[in-house]
């Protein structure tokens, strides 16, 4: 791997030597200036990898050092030095471009895993970035099935997964249906030291009441009807690994009864068993309804709640991060043309500027049905609107009424021919006919 160069940008000498002294023990090669020019001077000679710029230097300050920066180094990520713990600067440096920001005084190790966060960012931007023709071919090999998006929420989300992956934690990931619950479970088993151990995922809210004790527990040859064999549940299929478990509020109150038993025994007892089998699972639960709310009207168990609340991961719709909407579709894009064996790579301005409008009030799976269809109907490299319609309405624009759907636009996305003409069993009274018709808006 080569050698990764940073800037460092400080006035602060005693800084620039500390830093650099450190970063090159850490393997890094590191540049230092004190003044904007200089700075300026050593981004026309060297290609850096990130750069770490002071918020107040004697001829400028970070946020005028931010545009030079994009100019003079697209795309490198910009961690701010500043010694103002000021929530209304850290906007502005997040909204000019700035990857990241430290308040003084400096610790090495924070900046060192600062600094490695932003590089593992970029390099995941950059895969992105990739010509269409090389991402399909790592797409045909086995691309990444958890992608990194690059706003605001996107790193906190990041933060939070590395942080409580290691540990044995129970997870709650809440969010509405669609925001990518299951694929961050995977992201956190993955980066988990049970990674390369099972990994299974059981969405409660399809299962039969009757069923879904067999499903989590397993049962034994003729403990019921139709138990024609043993076999095992989730929790024996998990052991050493990772258990999901979708919309769990869904379990009726005896299966949460069991399920808070195997939690706190760590052993399970299958239908018509006499013995109990012990079991190494770490469980992972989602849900897109307030098990608070839940357990304080009595249709979820309070202590159940508290056992598998031990980390809460909030996921926000995809309509209040329209940063990392066009992100997302160009990856949904490139599946689906290797999957569909379609030439299309790129959408046009006018559907990224509709992508970017429009409520997506299914998220990430909307998006992703939406440029599947796009992709399918497609015959050309760009993606045009005329492909991109559908029967789902556009709904109201990012920002705006966000629960309120609205009447479609006269373009809706996705196109499907629907009637507009209906018998009325009721016939009018001011008609001699027996039947008549109506028009009426498309049901969604």
């Amino acid at each position: 791997m080569a050698e990764q160069r940073l800037l460092v940008v400080d006035d602060d000498s005693d800084i620039c030597l500390l830093l650099s002294k450190f970063l090159e023990k850490r393997g890094y090669v590191v540049n230092t200036a004190g003044r904007k020019t200089t700075a300026l001077a050593l981004l026309k000679e060297h290609r850096f990898d990130l750069i770490l710029c002071d918020h107040r230097l004697p001829d400028t300050d970070s946020l005028d050092m931010l545009s030079h920066f994009r100019e003079g180094a697209p795309g490198v990520p910009v961690i701010v030095i500043t010694g103002y713990s000021d929530v209304r600067i850290a906007v502005e440096l997040m909204r000019k471009g700035a990857h990241d920001y430290v308040v003084k005084p400096l610790y090495p190790d924070d900046i060192v895993l600062r600094i490695e966060d932003a590089l593992v960012r970029r390099g995941n931007l950059e895969d992105l970035r990739k010509p269409a023709a090389e991402r399909k071919t790592q797409l045909v090999a086995g691309g990444p099935e958890f992608v990194q998006g690059t706003g605001v929420f996107a790193k906190q989300l990041i933060k939070h997964i590395e942080l409580v992956a290691p540990t044995d934690l129970s997870v709650l990931i809440t969010g509405e249906t669609g925001t990518g619950k299951e694929y961050v479970a995977k992201e956190i088993h993955r980066l988990s030291a049970r990674q390369g151990k099972p990994f299974v995922a059981l969405d409660c809210g399809a299962l039969p009441a009757d069923l879904a004790t067999s499903e989590l527990f397993g049962h034994v040859k003729g403990s019921f009807t139709g138990a024609l064999g043993d076999k095992e549940g989730c929790f024996q299929q998990a052991n050493g690994g990772t258990l999901f478990l979708d919309e769990v509020g869904n379990l009726t109150h005896d299966n949460q009864v069991k399920l808070l038993r195997v939690l706190q025994e760590r052993k399970v007892r299958r239908i018509g068993d006499n013995k109990e089998i012990a079991v190494d699972v770490r469980i992972i639960v989602a849900t897109n309804e307030d098990l608070t709310a839940a357990s304080v009207d009595g249709r979820f168990r309070e202590d159940l709640y508290h056992r598998l609340n031990e980390f809460t991961i909030v996921l926000l719709p995809l309509r209040d991060r329209t940063e990392d909407i066009l992100l997302f579709a160009e990856y949904f894009l490139l599946q689906a043309s290797v999957r569909l064996k379609r030439t299309a790579n790129s959408f046009s301005p006018e559907v990224r500027e509709r992508l970017l409008t429009h409520a997506w009030m299914g998220n990430l799976r909307e998006l992703n049905n939406v440029v599947k269809r796009a992709v399918l109907l497609s015959t050309s490299e760009v993606v045009g609107w005329n492909r991109c319609r559908s029967r789902s309405s556009v709904g109201p624009p990012c920002g705006h009424a966000r629960r309120q759907r609205t009447h479609p636009l006269p373009h809706p996305m996705i196109f499907v021919p629907f009637r507009t003409k209906r018998r009325n069993k009721r016939s009018s009274p001011h008609s001699n006919d027996t039947t008549s018709t109506s028009r009426r808006p498309p049901r969604y």
